[in-house]
């Protein structure tokens, strides 16, 4: 199995491959410490913004992350027969206050599912869920093919 091609996505296939996503992997970072979770978004393409509602409880390692102010970056990827496609948006993350949604961001939160691999051992009123925007810094794609023939 080799690389065949491998090139940059444009910011319309970007557009197209987040919007036709719902899941990916976050990842945090403060100083020397990082932290990676599924989650689920929705995506703005108008304005290239992702929205996110995370859930945690009060004194999980999610939280201290999230309270930290940490650099965050979204990766959401694929595979469909020799084709695979990755998008990496880069940025930090942007708590909401709900009170300050307007109807368009609201709409964003409603694509922002839950994955079903999310289970909670603790009770709803034990989880805190808090809204975040991200606003990449930089949001780049690359789709690779590859040669399955082995010649």
């Amino acid at each position: 199995m080799a690389i065949d091609t491998e090139t940059d996505m444009t910011d319309e296939e970007i557009d197209t491959f987040l919007g036709g996503h719902e899941t990916g992997v976050l990842s945090l970072a403060r100083t020397d410490d990082p932290y990676a979770i599924p989650i689920s978004y929705g995506y703005d393409d108008e304005n290239r913004e992702i929205y996110m509602r995370l859930v945690s409880t009060p004194d999980s390692e999610k939280r201290e992350f999230l309270n930290s102010t940490p650099d965050a970056r979204l990766v959401v990827y694929d595979e469909s027969d020799a084709t695979y496609r990755s998008v990496i948006a880069v940025g930090t993350l942007e708590e909401i206050n709900p009170a300050d949604l307007t109807p368009d961001q609201i709409a964003q939160y409603g694509d922002a599912k839950r994955p079903l691999f999310e289970i909670w051992a603790e009770g709803k009123k034990d989880l805190d869920i808090e809204l975040y925007r991200f606003v990449p810094d930089t949001l780049n794609g690359r789709r690779t093919e590859i040669d399955r023939s082995g010649d």
